[in-house]
């Protein structure tokens, strides 16, 4: 009693305060309980003192790039950022306590369309609204424990950080990459912007107003992003990309198969047309004609005198048809017919009634022979003149950019009524949004003189960029966050990037992971970048559900309190005011659907580690999370266990101590099952907090451990080094997950008296839990070595853990085939190949791939003959 009441003081608070949350042991003794309030107490201590480690950016060998995408400032975090920021930071901790030099940066992606309308219904400007939105979700963030590095802060709509997102835009504009042409684009009359097709649901309708979409032909900004298609493409296949599992597949599907050539040609009404072909030869065709779809938008620009497409390869004019009448590649509304190629096209040809242009002479050179030699001519043609020639699928567009609102970067254009379209210097960047004080201002704000003649009529681009350009490059720029003279400095972006792992949800899988895939492609092209995939590693967390409840005939959500649930198994409830029948489903939490759960009221029912410990609990990082109450009780009544076990251990520790033959065999034999059991559950926990990012499996291997302390004798708490060992690690590998609560049973356990491991090195006792070295395999321990054969178990084979971790492939397969289980196996099979994987100091597998061999059938003799024909 007096050495706990010694434990509180120590840290300024009456033992008075304490004595209303005694309990009673089964022991008679008492102990204080685990209250919300005690939690909260823990967490307002330890919320300053928790060390999140510094990161080094000179020292580059032991780096460990953790980053989850950062959050749209909404004003509030939901669950859903509860989840991502919990799993980064539990990894970020993990890696930290692994030596690992951790970077685990945060920011905003503060620009977009929902700031804007929000201001403007508010009567504010957005930039006031979004940093009040910031400042609120920052605090929010540091309630949650998160360990990021918030030196490195960046904000999208801080000109300090767009500035060097036109310097970007410039870069692609100067190597031809961004380019503006007229294009038929989705138009929300309500929100009056342009959506991306993604951004318009089954029905026609905008995702975010709802309104009825409207096509609308407007003068656009695109980035080339189809110029790095192939490469694109191929990187997938970088031996780097690891856990990419079925997003690979995504951005396949998305890039599509690159079979062909994109040429970018200049129409008779000043358009730029996208033409797709196999075959690039066939622009040398003097006869060559365009089909275009009849509802293509150029229909209605093409006047009396009809539509042509100027022809640089062939220096002739391309005849545009419009009609339905022709083999359109998938998902594309141009065909590139060639007469004197295919006999096809020469029959659409006659029927359309098109001229002949070609010459004898002509129709020579394009005979089958040449074919290769004009493809080559052709493609090194479009290089030299800018017009595209690269390897893309028929379906992938360029990148529309532009969008037209007012909360989003500056596209650094001006236009001159003499000059075009002119970039604006390098020294003038950033362009700043104007003051939206009055419209009158705000127009004035647009005129200035033209950079290249000095004209005071010029006009400065009035589109935004969409919010994805902020968004591509990001991750480089943490780096080196308050850079003024540079982008970011390449010698830290060559000795940090890759980022090592990338958290976030699967609805960026696409779009976001595309185009950030793309923008560091383009950087590493430029020497800036030292990788050309940014992300080695992706962790695409599950998304948190909350249950919903639907009036069947209606389709209204009501709350939970207005439901009476019938039966929870199959779903049936009925609202209770009038019995009707109501759907129950888990979906998204959303406010909309009345399913949501504030993380606030989380934190103040349960405390921000029990939060962080639920959110984690149950299901994997990656699938969808059911957010229920009804699986709180197992991290609830774990933390409590956690608890009692320290206030007993110290209690056993200063019971006046009575003799215990410590050589015993009863006391080996106990010592020795903390031995095994601190290894084995060690080993669990440490696999999946390194390499299957299993964190709710590592939460099992936890629990495991503590059970097996529960389960130990008091005689051995007391005098048992395996015990002490075996709870120290217990802690340490709950801080990662549960940083306040891990550092208040830490603070506990190096109080107690009477160590028995204090000239070991293992633990630094006077140092805080979050600064310890993640608990080791011990050397004596046995490890297990796996054979499988095609996917299966043949057997395990249990080696040391020194000798485990110098196994090489072909040891393993020595091994193997000193084994009997494996050899008889293998007799009448033929092996295909075979695969090691070791992880240090936990396992090591061995697969084993074979195809059973056919037995030939033996060719029957003269005997057998006659036998067959006497019966």
């Amino acid at each position: 009693m007096q050495a706990l009441r010694h434990t509180w003081t120590l840290r300024g608070l009456h033992w008075s305060c304490w004595k209303r949350f005694l309990t009673q042991s089964c022991t008679g003794n008492e102990y204080l309980e685990l209250s919300s309030d005690v939690k909260h107490r823990i967490e307002t201590h330890w919320r300053d003192q928790l060390s999140g480690g510094q990161f080094n950016a000179k020292q580059p060998a032991d780096k460990y790039y953790v980053l989850s995408m950062f959050p749209y400032p909404s004003g509030n975090l939901h669950m859903g950022h509860v989840r991502v920021y919990t799993i980064s930071d539990a990894v970020a901790r993990f890696q930290r306590m692994c030596g690992k030099n951790v970077f685990q940066p945060i920011g905003w992606d503060s620009f977009g369309l929902p700031a804007e309308n929000a201001a403007n219904q508010r009567g504010v400007e957005p930039a006031a609204w979004t940093q009040q939105n910031i400042a609120q979700m920052k605090q929010q963030l540091q309630r949650l424990g998160c360990s990021f590095d918030w030196t490195h802060e960046l904000s999208t709509c801080s000109p300090q950080y767009y500035r060097w997102t036109q310097h970007l835009f410039l870069m692609l504009h100067k190597r031809g990459l961004a380019y503006q042409n007229e294009a038929l684009v989705n138009w929300d009359p309500v929100d009056k912007t342009v959506l991306a097709d993604e951004q318009v649901d089954a029905n026609g309708c905008s995702w975010r107003s709802g309104a009825k979409v409207e096509k609308k032909l407007l003068k656009q900004w695109f980035i080339r992003t189809s110029a790095y298609a192939k490469q694109l493409l191929d990187g997938l296949d970088d031996p780097t990309l690891r856990d990419w599992r079925d997003i690979i597949n995504l951005q396949r599907h998305w890039i599509g198969e690159c079979n062909g050539y994109a040429f970018t040609l200049l129409t008779s009404a000043c358009n730029l047309l996208r033409v797709w072909t196999a075959n690039p030869e066939h622009l040398k065709d003097p006869n060559a004609f365009l089909v275009l779809r009849s509802k293509h938008y150029l229909a209605k620009l093409s006047g009396a005198g009809g539509l042509s497409v100027e022809n640089p390869f062939a220096s002739t004019t391309i005849p545009v048809v419009f009609s339905d009448e022709a083999a359109f590649p998938p998902d594309c509304d141009v065909y590139l017919a060639a007469p004197s190629f295919r006999a096809e096209d020469r029959q659409l040809w006659e029927s359309f009634g098109l001229a002949i242009c070609a010459s004898g002479t002509e129709e020579t050179r394009l005979n089958p022979g040449n074919w290769e030699l004009l493809r080559k001519e052709v493609l090194q043609a479009a290089t030299r003149l800018n017009v595209g020639g690269y390897r893309v699928s028929s379906k992938l567009q360029d990148w529309l950019i532009s969008r037209q609102r007012y909360w989003g970067t500056p596209i650094p254009i001006v236009h001159c009524p003499k000059c075009g379209a002119v970039p604006v210097p390098e020294e003038q960047l950033p362009v700043t949004l104007p003051k939206r004080e009055s419209s009158a201002s705000g127009q004035d704000a647009l005129f200035c003189e033209c950079p290249k003649c000095g004209d005071p009529k010029a006009k400065r681009e009035t589109d935004t960029m969409d919010t994805f350009v902020d968004s591509s490059w990001y991750y480089l720029r943490f780096l080196d966050a308050h850079n003024s003279e540079r982008i970011f400095d390449p010698t830290l972006a060559s000795q940090f990037m890759p980022v090592d792992l990338y958290i976030g949800g699967k609805e960026h899988a696409v779009l976001h992971l595309y185009y950030a895939r793309f923008m560091n492609h383009f950087l590493n092209n430029c020497g800036l970048s030292p990788t050309s995939e940014p992300f080695s590693r992706l962790l695409v967390q599950g998304m948190v559900m909350g249950r919903s409840y639907r009036v069947k005939g209606s389709g209204r959500y009501v709350r939970e309190d207005e439901v009476e649930v019938v039966n929870a198994k199959k779903n049936q409830a009925l609202l209770k005011e009038t019995k009707e029948p109501v759907v129950m489903t888990w979906e998204k939490m959303s406010k909309s659907k009345q399913n949501g759960v504030e993380p606030g009221e989380m934190f103040d029912q349960y405390g921000t580690d029990t939060t962080r410990l639920i959110i984690l609990a149950d299901v994997a990082p990656t699938s969808h999370r059911n957010w229920s109450s009804a699986t709180f009780p197992g991290i609830l009544n774990w933390q409590k266990r956690l608890w009692l076990t320290l206030q007993e251990f110290q209690a056993a520790r200063e019971e006046a101590s009575t003799e215990v033959d410590v050589s015993s065999e009863q006391f080996l034999e106990e010592d020795a099952k903390l031995f095994d059991a601190r290894n084995f559950y060690v080993k669990g926990a440490t696999f999946n907090y390194r390499h299957a990012h299993q964190l709710s499996v590592a939460i099992s291997k936890m629990q495991g451990l503590t059970n097996s302390l529960r389960r130990t004798p008091k005689h051995i708490q007391r005098h048992g080094k395996q015990f002490e060992r075996a709870l120290a690690a217990q802690i340490i590998m709950l801080a990662p997950m549960a940083p306040h609560f891990a550092s208040e049973l830490w603070s506990k356990f190096v109080s107690v008296k009477g160590r028995l491991n204090d000239a070991s090195q293992e633990l630094q006792w006077g140092e805080d839990v979050l600064s310890q070295r993640w608990p080791d395999i011990d050397a004596a321990y046995n490890l297990d070595l796996s054979i499988k054969v095609n996917g299966f178990e043949n057997c395990v084979i249990k080696v040391q853990r020194t000798l485990l971790d110098k196994v090489t492939h072909s040891d393993a397969m020595d091994i193997a085939f000193n084994t009997e289980s494996v050899t008889s196996y293998l007799i009448d099979k033929k092996i295909r190949t075979t695969n090691f994987v070791l992880y240090p100091g936990i396992e090591a597998i061995l697969n084993i791939y074979v195809d059973k061999v056919q037995k030939k059938a033996k060719p029957a003799s003269s005997n057998d003959t006659d036998k067959v024909l006497a019966e």
